[in-house]
């Protein structure tokens, strides 16, 4: 293991991979040494086109189309995963959903599907890594910082699949710690994204309240999720990691 490739010989999963946080958390575990398979649902030229730029640069990855929301789907991925790479080393529960509107007002089956995205897909995608995950292992989950404080209305669905997230971690790191797996959450803040871009409906309401002044990018989150998949993090379990310029301080 070198300084500058920490995660050499180590295969991850990443769903929801091919745009946005997805994508700079694969673009970034590539570039630390890991070979990388990302899932994604319906952006194949997105996926085929990280998957070129990680090659060109030397990496190794891999594209799996799956919805996040569909569990067979997920098992599927995941296994597939495990038959290329003969274990999973890293996974990084990414893929999200984002739901808004008054409590009363949102549709059902939308409330069923980022419940089916944001939790099922999340426990699903766990629980089948954990098959192929041995001692020294690492799962991390992508939250919110909406979990510790709603910055504004019609998030309570979303921010309700998040807390579940939250809650799960806990669980999973008295469950997993005696195998030696860590288990923690990084919650980003107003990130530069398709779901909440810096230039988007909430942007002008959210950005005064950033202490450094500015969105966060991709790469931000990345960071967080390198050092925690990294052997430098090796006693970090059950943490929450703001990644958030100072928004909920």
């Amino acid at each position: 293991m070198s300084y500058t490739t920490p995660l050499t010989n180590k295969f991850a999963v990443v769903t929801g991979g091919s745009r946005s946080i997805g994508a700079a958390i694969v673009r970034r575990l590539a570039a630390d040494g890991a070979t990388v398979a990302f899932t994604y649902h319906a952006s194949p030229e997105r996926a085929e086109a990280l998957v070129a730029d990680i090659q060109a640069a030397g990496g190794k990855a891999l594209a799996i189309q799956a919805d996040a929301g569909n569990p067979q789907a997920v098992r599927n991925a995941i296994s597939q995963v495990a038959a290329s790479f003969g274990k999973v080393d890293i996974l990084v529960n990414n893929a999200g959903i984002s739901v808004l509107g008054q409590p009363e007002e949102i549709a059902f089956a939308d409330f069923e599907r980022i419940l089916a995205v944001n939790v099922t897909g999340v426990f699903v995608a766990t629980q089948e890594a954990l098959k192929h995950m041995s001692e020294g292992g690492r799962i991390i989950h992508i939250g919110s910082s909406m979990v510790q404080h709603a910055a504004f209305g019609t998030a309570s669905a979303y921010t309700l699949t998040k807390g579940a997230v939250t809650g799960f971690t806990r669980g999973l790191v008295r469950d997993l710690g005696p195998r030696g797996i860590t288990v923690n959450t990084v919650h980003p803040g107003p990130t530069d994204s398709d779901m909440n871009p810096a230039d988007g409906p909430v942007a002008d309401f959210v950005r005064p309240k950033i202490a450094v002044g500015r969105y966060g990018e991709g790469k931000d989150i990345a960071s967080a999720v390198a050092y925690l998949a990294s052997p430098a993090a090796g006693f970090v379990s059950g943490a929450e990691l703001m990644v958030d310029g100072g928004f909920t301080a």
